[in-house]
Protein backbone atom coordinates (compact mmCIF):
# COMPACT_ATOMS: atom_id res chain seq x y z
CA UNK A 1 0.00 0.00 0.00
CA UNK A 2 0.86 3.32 -1.20
CA UNK A 3 2.06 5.39 2.09
CA UNK A 4 0.44 8.90 -0.39
CA UNK A 5 -2.64 8.92 -1.94
CA UNK A 6 -3.50 12.51 -4.20
CA UNK A 7 -6.77 13.60 -5.32
CA UNK A 8 -7.84 17.00 -6.45
CA UNK A 9 -8.77 18.23 -3.60
CA UNK A 10 -6.24 17.18 -0.88
CA UNK A 11 -3.21 14.64 -0.29
CA UNK A 12 -3.59 11.53 2.07
CA UNK A 13 0.05 10.54 3.87
CA UNK A 14 0.12 7.86 6.71
CA UNK A 15 1.15 9.15 10.05
CA UNK A 16 4.81 9.32 10.69
CA UNK A 17 7.35 10.79 12.73
CA UNK A 18 7.88 13.44 10.19
CA UNK A 19 4.03 14.48 10.40
CA UNK A 20 3.31 13.90 13.68
CA UNK A 21 3.11 17.77 14.93
CA UNK A 22 0.24 18.23 12.37
CA UNK A 23 -2.03 16.22 15.08
CA UNK A 24 -1.60 19.02 17.44
CA UNK A 25 -2.25 22.06 14.77
CA UNK A 26 -5.30 19.95 13.94
CA UNK A 27 -6.68 19.87 17.24
CA UNK A 28 -5.74 22.96 17.70
CA UNK A 29 -7.85 24.41 14.73
CA UNK A 30 -10.94 22.22 15.52
CA UNK A 31 -11.03 22.98 19.95
CA UNK A 32 -9.25 25.62 19.91
CA UNK A 33 -6.80 24.58 22.61
CA UNK A 34 -3.39 22.49 22.23
CA UNK A 35 -1.87 19.97 24.24
CA UNK A 36 1.09 19.76 26.17
CA UNK A 37 4.15 19.96 23.71
CA UNK A 38 5.48 15.98 22.88
CA UNK A 39 2.43 14.73 24.18
CA UNK A 40 1.53 13.41 20.66
CA UNK A 41 4.80 12.47 19.90
CA UNK A 42 4.28 10.13 23.36
CA UNK A 43 1.08 9.19 22.94
CA UNK A 44 2.13 7.68 19.35
CA UNK A 45 5.26 6.12 20.15
CA UNK A 46 4.45 2.41 20.22
CA UNK A 47 7.99 1.22 19.08
CA UNK A 48 7.78 -1.04 22.37
CA UNK A 49 5.36 -2.96 20.72
CA UNK A 50 7.01 -2.92 17.03
CA UNK A 51 4.58 -1.40 15.58
CA UNK A 52 3.83 2.31 15.18
CA UNK A 53 1.77 4.88 13.30
CA UNK A 54 -1.08 3.64 12.31
CA UNK A 55 -2.89 5.85 10.55
CA UNK A 56 -3.67 8.84 7.95
CA UNK A 57 -3.39 12.56 8.10
CA UNK A 58 -5.58 14.64 5.09
CA UNK A 59 -3.93 17.41 4.15
CA UNK A 60 -5.51 20.13 1.50
CA UNK A 61 -3.79 22.02 -1.08
CA UNK A 62 -1.76 24.15 0.60
CA UNK A 63 -0.50 21.35 3.23
CA UNK A 64 -2.85 22.61 5.61
CA UNK A 65 -3.73 19.41 8.01
CA UNK A 66 -7.75 18.81 7.48
CA UNK A 67 -8.07 15.08 8.45
CA UNK A 68 -7.01 12.23 10.59
CA UNK A 69 -7.85 8.90 11.40
CA UNK A 70 -5.66 6.62 13.42
CA UNK A 71 -5.51 3.50 15.92
CA UNK A 72 -2.54 3.00 18.70
CA UNK A 73 -1.60 -0.55 18.61
CA UNK A 74 -1.61 -1.85 22.15
CA UNK A 75 -1.64 -6.28 23.45
CA UNK A 76 -4.85 -7.82 25.04
CA UNK A 77 -4.33 -10.49 26.77
CA UNK A 78 -6.68 -13.84 26.75
CA UNK A 79 -6.08 -17.17 28.31
CA UNK A 80 -2.70 -16.14 29.12
CA UNK A 81 -1.92 -15.37 25.26
CA UNK A 82 -1.19 -11.90 23.96
CA UNK A 83 -3.10 -10.48 20.51
CA UNK A 84 -2.06 -7.72 18.55
CA UNK A 85 -5.04 -5.23 19.05
CA UNK A 86 -5.07 -1.59 18.88
CA UNK A 87 -7.49 1.66 20.00
CA UNK A 88 -8.91 3.77 17.73
CA UNK A 89 -8.19 7.36 19.24
CA UNK A 90 -8.19 10.88 17.62
CA UNK A 91 -10.61 11.12 14.88
CA UNK A 92 -10.71 14.47 13.77
CA UNK A 93 -11.95 16.58 10.68
CA UNK A 94 -11.91 20.42 10.11
CA UNK A 95 -15.32 21.95 9.96
CA UNK A 96 -14.87 23.22 6.50
CA UNK A 97 -14.20 19.44 5.35
CA UNK A 98 -17.08 17.38 6.81
CA UNK A 99 -19.49 15.41 4.94
CA UNK A 100 -16.70 14.73 2.51
CA UNK A 101 -16.53 11.12 3.63
CA UNK A 102 -12.92 12.28 4.56
CA UNK A 103 -13.95 10.47 7.82
CA UNK A 104 -14.47 6.84 6.27
CA UNK A 105 -11.83 7.07 3.56
CA UNK A 106 -9.45 7.65 6.18
CA UNK A 107 -10.75 5.21 8.52
CA UNK A 108 -10.71 2.27 5.90
CA UNK A 109 -7.18 3.27 4.57
CA UNK A 110 -6.00 2.56 8.59
CA UNK A 111 -7.68 -0.58 8.78
CA UNK A 112 -5.88 -2.37 5.72
CA UNK A 113 -2.63 -1.22 7.06
CA UNK A 114 -3.64 -2.44 10.52
CA UNK A 115 -3.94 -5.62 8.83
CA UNK A 116 -0.52 -5.54 6.88
CA UNK A 117 0.75 -4.85 10.16
CA UNK A 118 -0.65 -7.79 11.47
CA UNK A 119 -3.50 -6.41 13.81
CA UNK A 120 -6.58 -8.31 14.07
CA UNK A 121 -9.08 -6.28 16.09
CA UNK A 122 -9.39 -2.47 16.49
CA UNK A 123 -11.70 -1.44 19.88
CA UNK A 124 -13.28 1.91 20.60
CA UNK A 125 -15.29 4.11 22.52
CA UNK A 126 -16.76 6.55 20.72
CA UNK A 127 -19.28 9.40 21.25
CA UNK A 128 -22.81 9.49 20.45
CA UNK A 129 -22.00 12.09 17.15
CA UNK A 130 -19.58 9.48 15.71
CA UNK A 131 -21.60 6.32 16.55
CA UNK A 132 -23.63 5.88 13.37
CA UNK A 133 -21.00 6.46 11.19
CA UNK A 134 -18.88 3.64 13.12
CA UNK A 135 -21.82 0.92 13.22
CA UNK A 136 -23.44 1.72 9.89
CA UNK A 137 -21.05 2.78 7.29
CA UNK A 138 -17.37 1.18 8.91
CA UNK A 139 -19.42 -1.90 9.79
CA UNK A 140 -18.13 -2.00 13.31
CA UNK A 141 -20.21 -4.32 16.40
CA UNK A 142 -21.20 -3.25 20.05
CA UNK A 143 -20.45 -5.88 22.86
CA UNK A 144 -21.81 -3.23 25.85
CA UNK A 145 -21.96 0.00 27.00
CA UNK A 146 -19.88 0.68 30.38
CA UNK A 147 -21.23 2.04 33.45
CA UNK A 148 -20.10 5.28 34.91
CA UNK A 149 -20.36 5.52 38.70
CA UNK A 150 -20.21 9.11 40.28
CA UNK A 151 -19.67 9.53 43.65
CA UNK A 152 -20.49 13.10 45.14
CA UNK A 153 -18.03 14.72 47.73
CA UNK A 154 -17.26 18.17 48.24
CA UNK A 155 -19.96 21.11 47.59
CA UNK A 156 -17.85 23.59 46.37
CA UNK A 157 -15.22 22.12 43.17
CA UNK A 158 -12.27 23.66 45.06
CA UNK A 159 -10.01 21.77 43.07
CA UNK A 160 -11.83 22.89 39.54
CA UNK A 161 -11.95 26.56 40.67
CA UNK A 162 -8.25 26.67 41.64
CA UNK A 163 -6.67 25.07 37.98
CA UNK A 164 -8.51 27.43 36.48
CA UNK A 165 -7.07 30.94 37.82
CA UNK A 166 -3.38 31.42 36.85
CA UNK A 167 -2.36 32.52 40.27
CA UNK A 168 -4.08 29.37 41.91
CA UNK A 169 -3.39 26.65 39.93
CA UNK A 170 0.51 26.14 40.87
CA UNK A 171 -0.74 26.43 44.75
CA UNK A 172 -3.44 24.04 44.12
CA UNK A 173 -0.79 21.67 42.67
CA UNK A 174 1.39 21.84 45.48
CA UNK A 175 -1.41 21.75 48.02
CA UNK A 176 -2.61 18.12 46.12
CA UNK A 177 1.07 16.73 46.35
CA UNK A 178 1.48 17.78 50.32
CA UNK A 179 -1.84 15.91 50.39
CA UNK A 180 -1.09 12.81 48.49
CA UNK A 181 2.79 12.38 49.54
CA UNK A 182 1.78 9.71 52.68
CA UNK A 183 -0.57 7.35 49.72
CA UNK A 184 1.68 7.74 46.98
CA UNK A 185 2.86 4.64 45.90
CA UNK A 186 6.01 4.33 43.40
CA UNK A 187 4.48 2.75 40.65
CA UNK A 188 2.87 3.95 37.04
CA UNK A 189 -0.13 2.38 36.88
CA UNK A 190 -1.60 -1.24 38.81
CA UNK A 191 -2.54 -4.69 37.05
CA UNK A 192 -5.63 -4.89 35.02
CA UNK A 193 -8.71 -6.15 36.92
CA UNK A 194 -10.07 -7.90 34.29
CA UNK A 195 -7.55 -10.77 34.64
CA UNK A 196 -8.51 -11.45 38.54
CA UNK A 197 -12.44 -12.64 36.85
CA UNK A 198 -10.44 -14.28 33.95
CA UNK A 199 -12.03 -12.47 31.34
CA UNK A 200 -9.42 -10.45 28.70
CA UNK A 201 -8.07 -7.04 29.03
CA UNK A 202 -5.22 -5.17 27.70
CA UNK A 203 -2.02 -6.17 28.89
CA UNK A 204 -0.78 -3.24 31.31
CA UNK A 205 3.00 -4.65 31.66
CA UNK A 206 6.19 -2.68 32.39
CA UNK A 207 7.00 -1.28 29.01
CA UNK A 208 3.17 -0.34 28.52
CA UNK A 209 2.84 1.64 31.57
CA UNK A 210 6.02 3.80 30.66
CA UNK A 211 4.36 3.94 27.84
CA UNK A 212 1.52 5.24 29.42
CA UNK A 213 2.89 8.33 31.35
CA UNK A 214 1.78 10.52 28.35
CA UNK A 215 -1.08 11.73 31.19
CA UNK A 216 -0.27 13.21 34.09
CA UNK A 217 -1.74 9.50 36.42
CA UNK A 218 -0.59 8.39 39.87
CA UNK A 219 -1.05 5.45 42.17
CA UNK A 220 -2.32 5.75 45.68
CA UNK A 221 -2.31 3.27 48.52
CA UNK A 222 -5.72 3.97 50.18
CA UNK A 223 -5.81 1.09 53.34
CA UNK A 224 -4.92 -2.08 51.35
CA UNK A 225 -6.29 -0.90 48.49
CA UNK A 226 -4.09 0.42 45.04
CA UNK A 227 -5.96 2.75 42.91
CA UNK A 228 -4.70 4.38 40.07
CA UNK A 229 -5.82 7.87 39.94
CA UNK A 230 -5.88 10.73 37.72
CA UNK A 231 -6.87 14.07 39.38
CA UNK A 232 -8.80 16.66 36.90
CA UNK A 233 -12.47 18.07 37.39
CA UNK A 234 -12.81 15.12 40.36
CA UNK A 235 -10.73 12.43 41.22
CA UNK A 236 -10.90 10.17 38.35
CA UNK A 237 -10.32 6.26 38.86
CA UNK A 238 -8.15 4.28 36.34
CA UNK A 239 -8.90 1.01 38.04
CA UNK A 240 -8.23 -0.42 41.57
CA UNK A 241 -6.43 -3.45 43.10
CA UNK A 242 -8.40 -4.55 45.78
CA UNK A 243 -9.46 -7.24 47.63
CA UNK A 244 -13.28 -8.04 48.18
CA UNK A 245 -13.15 -7.34 52.03
CA UNK A 246 -11.11 -4.17 52.11
CA UNK A 247 -13.49 -2.03 49.41
CA UNK A 248 -15.56 -0.40 51.91
CA UNK A 249 -13.07 0.27 53.90
CA UNK A 250 -11.12 1.79 50.90
CA UNK A 251 -13.71 3.40 49.96
CA UNK A 252 -14.64 5.34 53.24
CA UNK A 253 -10.71 6.59 53.28
CA UNK A 254 -11.02 7.36 49.37
CA UNK A 255 -14.36 9.97 50.01
CA UNK A 256 -12.05 10.90 53.35
CA UNK A 257 -8.78 12.01 51.28
CA UNK A 258 -11.34 13.55 48.26
CA UNK A 259 -12.80 15.48 50.76
CA UNK A 260 -9.25 17.21 51.43
CA UNK A 261 -8.45 17.37 48.28
CA UNK A 262 -11.35 19.94 47.47
CA UNK A 263 -12.60 17.95 45.06
CA UNK A 264 -16.60 17.84 43.80
CA UNK A 265 -16.91 13.99 42.96
CA UNK A 266 -15.28 10.66 42.10
CA UNK A 267 -15.81 8.63 39.03
CA UNK A 268 -15.26 5.75 37.87
CA UNK A 269 -16.05 3.66 34.62
CA UNK A 270 -15.91 0.12 33.87
CA UNK A 271 -17.44 -2.86 32.07
CA UNK A 272 -20.50 -5.21 33.08
CA UNK A 273 -19.48 -8.80 34.75
CA UNK A 274 -16.87 -7.87 36.63
CA UNK A 275 -15.77 -8.36 40.30
CA UNK A 276 -14.79 -4.59 40.81
CA UNK A 277 -18.62 -3.49 38.50
CA UNK A 278 -20.77 -5.38 40.66
CA UNK A 279 -19.55 -3.87 43.67
CA UNK A 280 -20.02 -0.54 42.83
CA UNK A 281 -23.39 -1.76 41.23
CA UNK A 282 -24.12 -2.72 45.27
CA UNK A 283 -23.46 0.78 46.52
CA UNK A 284 -23.62 3.19 43.83
CA UNK A 285 -26.20 4.50 41.03
CA UNK A 286 -24.99 3.13 37.64
CA UNK A 287 -24.90 5.85 34.82
CA UNK A 288 -24.64 4.87 30.88
CA UNK A 289 -20.88 5.11 29.93
CA UNK A 290 -18.98 4.28 27.11
CA UNK A 291 -20.03 2.19 24.29
CA UNK A 292 -17.66 -0.41 23.70
CA UNK A 293 -17.22 -1.31 19.52
CA UNK A 294 -14.83 -3.54 17.77
CA UNK A 295 -13.67 -3.72 14.59
CA UNK A 296 -13.10 -7.31 13.63
CA UNK A 297 -10.01 -7.72 11.67
CA UNK A 298 -9.81 -11.54 11.35
CA UNK A 299 -9.53 -12.31 15.32
CA UNK A 300 -10.15 -15.46 16.93
CA UNK A 301 -11.18 -14.03 20.62
CA UNK A 302 -14.44 -13.43 21.58
CA UNK A 303 -15.07 -10.24 21.42
CA UNK A 304 -17.10 -9.46 24.35
CA UNK A 305 -14.19 -11.32 26.62
CA UNK A 306 -12.48 -8.25 26.35
CA UNK A 307 -13.27 -6.03 29.33
CA UNK A 308 -12.31 -2.17 30.05
CA UNK A 309 -12.03 0.03 33.14
CA UNK A 310 -11.66 3.91 32.97
CA UNK A 311 -7.68 3.35 32.68
CA UNK A 312 -7.62 1.88 29.40
CA UNK A 313 -9.33 4.36 27.60
CA UNK A 314 -6.73 6.93 25.81
CA UNK A 315 -8.21 9.84 27.26
CA UNK A 316 -7.19 8.66 31.08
Amino acid sequence: MSDNIQSKEYTIERLSKNNLCDLNKLHGAIYKKHHPEGYFEKKYDTAYLGVEYIGYIAYDRQRIPIAYYGVIPCFIRYNEQLYLGAQSVDTMTHPKYRFKSLFVQLANLTYDLAIEEGISFIFGFPNQNSLHVFLVKLKWQMTEMMDCYVIPVGIIPAEGIARNLPFTKNLYKKYQQYILKDYLVDAKGVKNSAFRDNFAGLNRNAHYLEYRTYHDTQVIKVGNALLWINIRNGMMIGDIDCEITDFDDAMEKLHKLALKLGLQRIQFHTSHQTQLSTLFAERYEARPSFYVLFKNLGSTIPLDKIKFTFADIDVF
